[in-house]
């Protein structure tokens, strides 16, 4: 299979944060996230993310998620999607998103 042809099975789109709190049955640190997709609607997520982000700073937020991975159920809640970071020097996620505003459930290529 091609690269290109392989990246094209990941459905990858843009959604923005409408509620973040903290998943206090998780094992370690994270968040419960309701992502909005637009038309696909709204999406749940379990984020690892609580060093560099607070719940009120992720709400608004744009990022970029995994659609099509299938849900995983995380300490109880059900992951639709996999919200996209990349480690600091420090190891600390740091969330991908777009540079300006873009519809809802864009999808990335």
């Amino acid at each position: 299979m091609e690269p290109l042809e392989a990246f094209g099975f990941l459905d990858l789109r843009v959604g923005r944060v409408i509620r973040a709190e903290p998943n206090e049955k998780a094992k370690k640190p994270s968040y419960k996230l309701w992502v909005d997709f637009g038309p696909l609607g709204v999406k749940t997520s379990s984020a690892q993310i609580t060093h560099l982000y607070r719940p009120e700073d992720l709400v608004g937020r744009l990022v970029v998620a995994a659609v099509n991975l299938g849900t995983r159920v995380v300490a109880g809640f059900p992951s639709e999607v996999l919200v996209l970071g990349v480690p600091d020097a420090e190891g600390r996620v740091v969330l991908l998103a777009p540079e300006r505003e873009v519809p809802l459930g864009g999808r990335v290529f």
